[in-house]
């Protein structure tokens, strides 16, 4: 399975970056920073629904998606066009993502960044802060109970949001037993890759109304988000639609006309 893939590398590459950097020295620098205010959490909570916009250049399901990839200037037309907040993906092997991105973007932007990686040790979560991520991602078909409490607990103490990710009933009710308050529910199947839009219309009643409950994946047209709002969604996650579009700014505002949109 392709998840199955995904971690073995991303394992490799964390014990590869704790040789080139102790652990000890990352957790240092990143307690010496001053502790993050919640500030993605804050921003999704302010919008009617919140749209978080993807810079990605490529993913295993879509191949290359922006051969040029001008991420900085993307980042830039996502926040002129009012994105709520922006998820940079820095995986690298499947996503051809980089850390630097992260890091540049930080600088580039006052937008609340999303670290869009495969949280797999803590010291990643670490790392995220001394990137200059606002938000970091949980997956829980990666990560056992424990684990998932004791990095929403880390991220809290470090003033990180999370953004637990579920596809599941099941992985719905593990994500919330482990304190998540901003819950992303993903349309597709990380073990086949396989998009459902109604996985996110049929989870959205698990949730209390107190979590922000985000759709991940398969969003692409203004009827899309007007589904997803009229169910009490709070926002999505879009990337691919974004990336693809050539313009930005002016496909963010296309999407964000399904708000208004109303069924008969």
């Amino acid at each position: 399975m392709i998840l199955d893939e995904i971690a073995a590398a991303a394992r490799t590459r964390i014990e590869k970056l704790k040789r080139e950097r102790p652990a000890p020295e990352l957790k240092e620098q990143a307690l010496q920073m001053p502790k993050g205010d919640f500030s993605f959490a804050r921003a999704l909570r302010a919008s009617e629904f919140a749209m978080i916009c993807e810079v990605k250049r490529a993913s295993p399901s879509a191949g290359i998606i922006s051969p040029e990839f001008p991420y900085l200037n993307i980042a830039r037309a996502y926040e002129e066009a009012g994105a709520d907040a922006i998820s940079v993906l820095t995986e690298p092997d499947f996503f051809q993502g980089r850390d630097a991105y992260l890091r540049e973007i930080r600088n580039a932007v006052k937008t609340p960044l999303l670290r869009k990686e495969f949280i797999l040790d803590e010291y990643q979560i670490y790392e995220s802060k001394c990137l200059g991520a606002d938000a970091v991602l949980l997956i829980c078909a990666l990560l056992d109970d424990e684990d998932l409490i004791r990095f929403v607990s880390l991220c809290r103490a470090l003033g990180l949001s999370t953004l637990v990710e579920a596809h599941t009933e099941e992985e719905v009710f593990r994500a919330l037993s482990a304190g998540a308050e901003i819950l992303g529910v993903n349309n597709r199947d990380l073990k086949t890759f396989q998009v459902d839009f109604n996985i996110s219309l049929r989870l959205r009643p698990l949730a209390p109304e107190e979590i922000l409950f985000i759709a991940e994946s398969g969003v692409k047209t203004p009827e899309d988000i007007g589904r997803l709002a009229r169910a009490g969604v709070n926002g999505a996650l879009v990337g691919e639609r974004l990336m693809r579009s050539g313009d930005p700014k002016a496909a963010l505002a296309l999407l964000r006309e399904g708000t208004a949109y109303n069924e008969d």
